[in-house]
């Protein structure tokens, strides 16, 4: 088997044979959903494959090749009246350079349009009148001369637009005053993007465009191009899209069988690299009206095409390809709501509600207006950093990290935060080796007294409770390449605070299955203060009656979930668990057992 790992270009994939998850099912579904449509997923999700799909199916040019492209899927078994009926139009603004002030951004995107235009007259001259008037100084007039073309012609036009929100985005990763002139010169009055979608608006009303398909990231930019083009209907979060890009579990389990019968390996090994995607890969739901969940295609790719070459999966679960979506957890923590949000979505211990997703907002919004937790919390979904999960009683949409690897964004984004300097991250570092290596945790308890306790007591947090240590712990422990990390794991309806158990690929190495349960107890609670505890002898504070009343409960929560935990994952001869109480943000004392 051959994955496409990094391939959007439908007709490669499937002349070059390819792995693909049909989804051309979906095709007369969207037929149905409108004429204009806009469509989000976050990063990475297959929304440029999608537009590959149906640019080759819809390609008056293609229709020789159908057979040989879609002969084998679902929409070849079954096509619409409308394949190979369309000249199509593609426009991909990620290609489009953002740099520069306002007049040059408008070149550069004149430029690549002006571009596209052309390449379409070449491509169609053979059914196009004559070859289309190309302006360099205003691309709508060269657009006004494509459509003019097509509509001597006895076919329509398909326009596809990718990534048109890339600008907006540029923005709001940069969050600079500079930035936001040359996307007002873009979208506001009538800058170029704004006149550009006046124009398709204009065009779709009876000029010869019938069909324009939008693809994006968030609905940012669509709330500034509203008065120039309000007519695009809104699918993300329709229930029968839900897995229009990324991939069902079914599909994943049969490709991992067939892998493990190419690699003459038992299907228990299939079942058991398919339980690792489960956890660091599945999760996102995008509509509220249904249970199924989608696993994000490009870290599956990368999986399957790493345990397909090798025989065995990775050993970075993290693709570094989505890395980059590090730089959207710090735009989010620069916001007044959002930095909290994040120490709270990793907390887990309350959902994260809200009524409604935002689904139009603008540049001015993400600039200037006031930051509440439901923007926050739309801007996490839109992103895939936050995905749905359900209703509450009240019908709030509670939504939930969806993954391992999306927690781990969050335990670096806060980890960031607190420790900034590079010389307190090695002493971290350390300090979880010694805890992962000989089940020392005093290294990691010291260090969480002499620099996390500091931040903590400066800051106003919601919580101050055995939520903010743990927290803490997670961020400095979180560790994919040996660990399935699990926080509030629910374990046979009991919780353990933080389990980390040994991937089954690490289980040769002599690394400890760590299980530990924290507490806290208040200042109010141990009747001392602050410079008091600070002072204190360890074993005066161990003694101490609500310590030692929190100990009491930990222990006995820790002995439940030593049996469960067993009961889960087997026998676990090298679990090491800990209680933890904390004594306001002053001082911890554990106690460990094997």
């Amino acid at each position: 088997m051959k994955f496409p790992y990094g391939i959007s270009d439908f007709d490669s994939l499937i002349t070059r044979q390819f792995y693909y998850a049909d989804r051309t099912g979906h095709i007369p579904l969207l037929e149905e959903a409108g004429d204009q449509l806009l469509f989000l997923r976050p990063r990475r999700f297959g929304k440029s494959l999608l537009l590959s799909v149906l640019e080759n199916y819809y390609d008056l040019n293609q229709a020789d090749r159908f057979e040989q492209l879609f002969g084998e899927l679902a929409i070849g078994k079954n096509p619409t009246a409308g394949h190979n009926r369309y000249f199509v139009l593609k426009w991909d603004f990620s290609g489009v350079s953002p740099v520069g002030n306002g007049e040059e951004i408008k070149r550069n995107l004149y430029r690549y349009l002006n571009l596209r235009i052309s390449a379409f007259s070449d491509y169609y001259r053979e059914t196009l009148p004559g070859p289309l008037q190309i302006d360099p100084q205003d691309t709508l007039a060269s657009f006004q001369s494509l459509l003019n073309a097509v509509q001597q012609t006895d076919y329509s036009l398909y326009l596809l637009v990718d990534e048109y929100d890339n600008f907006a985005n540029e923005l709001m990763m940069g969050h600079r005053s500079a930035e936001e002139s040359r996307y007002q010169a873009l979208l506001s009055g009538e800058g170029c993007m704004k006149a550009l979608f006046k124009t398709i608006k204009a065009a779709a009303g009876g000029q010869g465009l019938e069909r324009v398909f939008i693809t994006g990231v968030s609905p940012v930019a669509m709330s500034d191009l509203t008065s120039a083009y309000n007519v695009a209907e809104n699918i993300y979060l329709l229930p029968q899209f839900n897995a229009l890009c990324g991939f069902r579990e079914a599909e994943l389990a049969s490709v991992l069988s067939e892998i493990a019968r190419e690699c003459d390996l038992p299907q228990s090994d299939a079942d058991e690299a398919l339980s690792m995607m489960r956890t660091f890969y599945n999760g996102y739901r995008f509509s509220r009206n249904t249970e199924e969940q989608v696993y994000n295609p490009t870290l599956a790719l990368y999986f399957l095409k790493v345990f397909r070459r090798d025989c065995r999966y990775p050993d970075r679960i993290l693709d570094s390809n989505l890395a980059m979506d590090r730089g959207k957890m710090h735009y989010i923590s620069r916001l007044p709501e959002g930095r909290q949000l994040i120490f709270d979505a990793l907390a887990e211990t309350e959902s994260v509600t809200i009524f409604e997703l935002a689904d139009r907002f603008g540049v001015e919004d993400m600039l200037h207006a006031p930051k509440d937790t439901g923007f926050v919390v739309s801007l996490l979904y839109y992103f895939g950093i936050l995905t749905q999960g359900g209703t509450t009683p009240f019908g709030e949409l509670v939504l939930t990290i969806p993954n391992l690897v999306i927690r781990k964004l969050y335990a670096e984004r806060i980890k960031e935060m607190l420790l900034p300097e590079g010389k307190a991250l090695d002493l971290a570092r350390r300090a979880a080796e010694a805890l992962y290596q000989r089940g020392d945790l005093q290294p990691l308890c010291d260090f969480v007294e002499q620099k996390y306790f500091k931040l903590f007591s400066n800051r106003d947090y919601a919580w101050s409770n055995e939520l903010t240590v743990k927290t803490a712990f997670l961020t400095l422990l979180f560790n994919d390449t040996l660990y399935i990390m699990e926080s509030e794991a629910e374990i046979e309806r009991g919780h353990a605070d933080l389990t980390m158990i040994v991937r089954p690929d690490r289980r040769q190495y002599q690394i400890l299955d760590i299980l530990i349960e924290f507490k806290f107890v208040s200042l109010k609670e141990a009747g001392l203060d602050g410079k008091t505890l600070a002072t204190m002898d360890y074993e005066a504070l161990r003694a101490l009656p609500a310590v030692q009343g929190k100990q009491r409960e930990a222990e006995s929560g820790l002995a439940r979930y030593r049996e469960k935990l067993s009961n889960k994952f087997g026998a676990l001869p090298r679990l090491h668990s800990f209680t933890v109480v904390a004594v306001g943000f002053e001082r911890l004392v554990f106690s460990s057992s094997e």
